[in-house]
């Protein structure tokens, strides 16, 4: 690996083509390397892992939505979730379609360091590009594996959510970064696209905050489609702002460091993040460090599901617990705890949205029930219980420096997203127990493997789809290397016929 140094720049410093970031990820995207077996095996899984909550997804609101925007753009070559192989649409809207599909249900894989991402968002814009233009097995390999590069290098260096920029600016050039590997574009087209793709996605965390809406699912699907709009747009020749990254009116300089330290009275170009990114030949990688959840809620919550389930034996009468403490992260404790100081993550009449981002709802229900499910634990009449409600309002988090340092760690054996959990009954005995890994990571207590991928899909799939068509996509997914172009085509399940609710409602298309 190299590690490139990158910081804002004055406009009189002329910053060279070869030390701006954007540059040096359209060099690794251009890089024609070989894929590893045991990544080849990994990007399967996260094909899978993506198609099982997206068929689960198929009928909720914002996919309908989503869907009926993509079916009035039908002059492509990409499918959709749900939807006949030849039942075909514009390579952007079935990216924004199936994208919000997959993140739905806040259920696929994540990874987590100096911010957050979910990097199997990349999938689909990467997999309708590909569809649309007639790429095979290898080359859609290739793309996906750059994607998942890109977005895990940049989420190791570069912190957005203390800026309070939502994180799909991490996702739109790695996703311009991988259809342009897929294509087998060059370094200028790939380096244009990434900038372009950037500019287009920085938005704000209010996504995540407060009276969350439907938007957190839509929001890496519109990473996507910008996306592929600025591959587009540059392989017919046009450019963008650069130096995207490190200009002096641009990302770092104004809305990440280079902000905080003219605000420190610093100087005003800011301290250098430190990006990792693959040396000229060396294989892409990344994949193997991302993860992805048992449990259908926000990544942080995954490892005291698990621990709620073992605490959650101990405990004969919830009524009387007297108070329930997480200490745990930074991030747990500011963005789904307590320290949020968002109301809404107490209300039983909070959506789905907010619940999958409260921990202390999520470890009430799980302490309760000792089982997690990705439509029974959100239902509103399990959220209204008034013995839920009581138990849930005795929960707080707080943050403990510890936990905060391990989820920062570089040292996978050492890297952290759990917490310790102190349970005081009304007697004044004390329950107490910590968890640091969720049982389903690669280094926890049962590590999913392709069986436990394949397991999740049925789970979730089986009361939708017919059998047959369960058995054709996992036969068709698991020989991905050697798929031509129209098998690629089939790559998304197909719903039986009657399953889709469509939404009906008139809009502008």
């Amino acid at each position: 690996m190299i590690e490139l140094n990158v910081h804002a720049h004055p406009s009189k410093d002329e910053l060279p083509r070869e030390k701006q970031l954007a540059w040096t990820m359209a060099t690794v995207a251009a890089d024609p390397v070989g894929i590893d077996d045991d990544v080849t095996d990994m990007i399967i899984n996260r094909i899978i892992d993506n198609a099982s909550v997206a068929i689960a997804s198929l009928n909720r609101g914002p996919i309908k939505t989503a869907r009926a925007q993509a079916n009035a753009h039908r002059s492509g070559g990409a499918t959709l979730f749900g939807m006949a192989a030849g039942h075909t649409v514009s390579p952007e809207w079935a990216a924004w379609a199936n994208g919000t599909a997959v993140r739905e249900l806040d259920f696929h894989d994540t990874f987590l360091a100096a911010d957050y991402s979910h990097p199997g968002d990349n999938i689909p814009p990467i997999l309708a590009v590909a569809q649309h233009a007639g790429m095979d097995g290898m080359a859609l390999m290739r793309g996906i594996a750059t994607g998942y590069e890109m977005q895990v290098n940049l989420v190791k260096a570069i912190c957005l959510h203390e800026h309070k920029i939502d994180h799909i600016a991490h996702l739109g050039p790695s996703a311009a970064a991988g259809i342009g590997a897929l294509l087998g574009l060059d370094t200028e087209i790939i380096y244009q696209a990434i900038q372009q793709a950037l500019h287009c996605t920085v938005t704000t965390r209010q996504s995540r905050k407060g009276e969350i809406s439907t938007w957190k699912a839509f929001a890496p699907a519109w990473a996507g489609k910008v996306a592929i709009e600025a591959v587009d747009r540059c392989m017919r020749g046009e450019g963008a702002p650069s130096p995207i990254y490190e200009g002096e009116d641009s990302i770092i300089s104004f809305i990440l460091n280079g902000r905080t330290a003219r605000d420190r009275g610093d100087s005003p170009y800011g301290p250098a993040y430190t990006v990792p990114m693959p040396a000229p030949g060396e294989a892409k990688r990344a994949i193997m460090d991302t993860y992805t959840k048992e449990h259908s809620a926000e990544y942080q919550s995954q490892a005291l599901i698990d621990l709620a389930f073992r605490m959650g034996e101990k405990i004969d009468d919830f009524d009387k617990v007297k108070s329930i403490v997480l200490h745990t992260s930074h991030h747990t404790h500011y963005v789904i705890g307590t320290g949020s100081g968002d109301p809404q993550k107490m209300d039983p009449n909070a959506s789905r949205e907010t619940l999958d981002h409260s921990i202390m709802y999520i470890f009430a229900i799980a302490l309760q029930d000792g089982e997690w499910h990705h439509v029974r634990s959100y239902a509103p009449e399990r959220a209204q219980r008034a013995d839920t409600v009581r138990l849930w309002h005795k929960i707080s988090t707080t943050e403990d420096p510890e936990w905060t340092r391990r989820y920062h760690s570089h040292d996978p054996s050492e890297k952290a997203f759990g917490a310790r959990v102190v349970i005081t009954m009304e007697d004044g005995s004390v329950i107490e127990d910590e968890m640091a890994i969720a049982n389903a990571h690669p280094l926890g207590a049962r590590p999913f493997g392709r069986a436990q991928y394949i397991q999740k899909f049925k789970t979730l799939t089986d009361d939708i789809l017919d059998a047959s068509e369960s058995q054709r996509f996992l036969e068709l997914v698991q020989r991905l290397p050697e798929l031509t172009a129209d098998e690629v085509r089939a790559l998304n399940p197909v719903a039986p016929n009657g399953y889709l609710v469509e939404n009906s409602a008139k809009g502008i298309f």
